[in-house]
């Protein structure tokens, strides 16, 4: 970057920015369409997959979480094989920017997702925030918004090499948030590279007077040439226990009349990822992450009928500990990523690992700390331009052994269709067009 015909104050602006609408925008966004003060843009997507070694409804009770030991159970005799799966996704992006004067600029950023024609996540946004912003001050953030342990993970890492899901949503992290506030650094010049740093914090559901939510999540970028580095963690307290780093933070269960209830839980994560353009055509990424769960023990909510059982995790079902029934236990996890990408002109190549660690705990029931997993996913890509592009995809899933899938996964057949109860390895093969604007 040529910076000496300008004055800094430009150079600080020009550059805070790029970073802010870099790390705002999780999309592959190929341009937007301006009208006055706002800006329309998002992508679409339709995908369909072919893959073996599939049983969509080999699990007795579907719709059970899989930290209740009644979703364990599979029907017998269900046969099981090739499965073919069609997925559409939407999601657009409608910005507003406002010169304040001064070097102060408001800004607001509305999105949604659907997926297959439903709202991804009822009940909740992807983007509905408003900033004020300074080149020199950097930029504050109030609304609901995703996280970066989930959106910096699922793009540009996990899209990239084909596994957004697999690293994105996998752990024990938070993807999107309602009442947060965001504080991001402007860049600042160290070691000749530019580093933005940035804070997050978020109440949840303010409903819970007992056992009251509270989200922390610390997140720092590196850019150096054409190496790029992100670190992230978030520490939270009395979010909704789980191991799906994409879901919502809120509260225990969704109703704060539970309070009383329950016990607390709080699960952290820790993530460092990097990427390096080796070339015009090669690019490298990696990524490691810690997740930590401290558990929470299965209680009755409501004795119904139909009872209601609370959002519990890592249970020892029909077991104690220190006097309190279905206790659960303390764990952590180790994942890994890496990926490759080749580009030649309009065509792009990738291929990407994740690696779904062995989880430590002391509980003596096997709720999954026994299993990994491995996934290895392969694209190719054209680009006719203007946004549209088309690919294939194909992929593998080999898991440690045959039973509950690994803990960092939310469920026992997520990110592959290949429950890890019914067979230890599955394949699949799609074609998918994408249009980003």
């Amino acid at each position: 970057m040529v910076i000496a015909p300008f004055p800094l104050r430009t150079v600080r602006a020009a550059r805070f920015a790029t970073c802010g609408a870099g790390l705002l925008l999780s999309a592959s966004i190929a341009q937007a369409i301006d009208l006055g003060p706002f800006t329309l843009s998002g992508f679409a997507k339709i995908e369909s997959q072919t893959g073996s070694n599939q049983c969509p409804s080999c699990q007795r009770f579907p719709d059970e979480d899989k930290q209740r030991f009644w979703a364990d159970e599979l029907v017998a005799g269900k046969p099981y094989g090739r499965h073919t799966q069609t997925t559409t996704l939407i999601q657009p992006y409608l910005g507003g920017k406002f010169d304040l004067g001064g070097g102060y600029r408001l800004n607001g950023l509305l999105s949604q997702r659907w997926r297959d024609g439903k709202v991804d996540i009822p009940g909740f946004w992807y983007e509905k925030n408003v900033a004020i912003s300074h080149e020199d001050l950097g930029s504050l953030r109030v609304g609901a918004m995703t996280t970066r342990t989930w959106s910096v993970a699922d793009y540009p890492y996990g899209s990239n090499v084909g596994v957004a899901d697999a690293w994105g949503s996998a752990g024990a992290g938070y993807g999107l948030l309602t009442k947060a506030v965001r504080y991001t650094t402007r860049p600042l010049d160290v070691f000749d590279g530019d580093l933005v740093l940035e804070a997050t914090w978020d109440r949840g559901n303010t409903g819970f007077k007992v056992n009251k939510p509270r989200f922390l999540e610390l997140y720092g970028q590196y850019r150096h040439g054409d190496l790029v580095v992100d670190a992230m963690a978030q520490d939270t307290r009395n979010g909704t226990p789980s191991a799906w780093s994409h879901g919502p933070f809120t509260g225990l269960t969704p109703n704060a009349d539970d309070d009383a209830k329950l016990g607390g839980s709080g699960q952290s994560i820790a993530m460092a990822m990097a990427r390096y353009q080796v070339d015009s055509q090669w690019e490298v990424s990696g990524g490691l992450r810690r997740n930590r769960w401290s558990g929470a023990y299965a209680v009755i909510t409501r004795t119904g009928p139909p009872a209601l059982w609370n959002n519990m995790f890592n249970v020892d079902w029909n077991g104690s500990l220190k006097g309190v029934a279905n206790p659960g236990y303390p764990a952590t996890s180790v994942d890994l990523m890496a990926g490759l990408r080749y580009r030649s002109g309009p065509w792009i190549a990738s291929t990407g690992l994740v690696h779904l660690g062995k989880a430590r705990t002391d509980n003596p029931s096997e709720r999954g700390q026994s299993n990994s997993a491995l996934i290895n996913a392969y694209g190719l890509q054209y680009e006719y331009g203007g946004g549209l592009a088309v690919y294939g995809l194909a992929g593998w899933v080999r898991y440690g052994r045959l039973g509950l899938s690994p803990m960092s996964m939310p469920g026992n057949s997520s990110f592959t269709n290949v429950d890890s109860r019914v067979a230890r390895s599955g394949n699949w093969v799609g074609l998918g067009v994408v249009y980003a604007q």
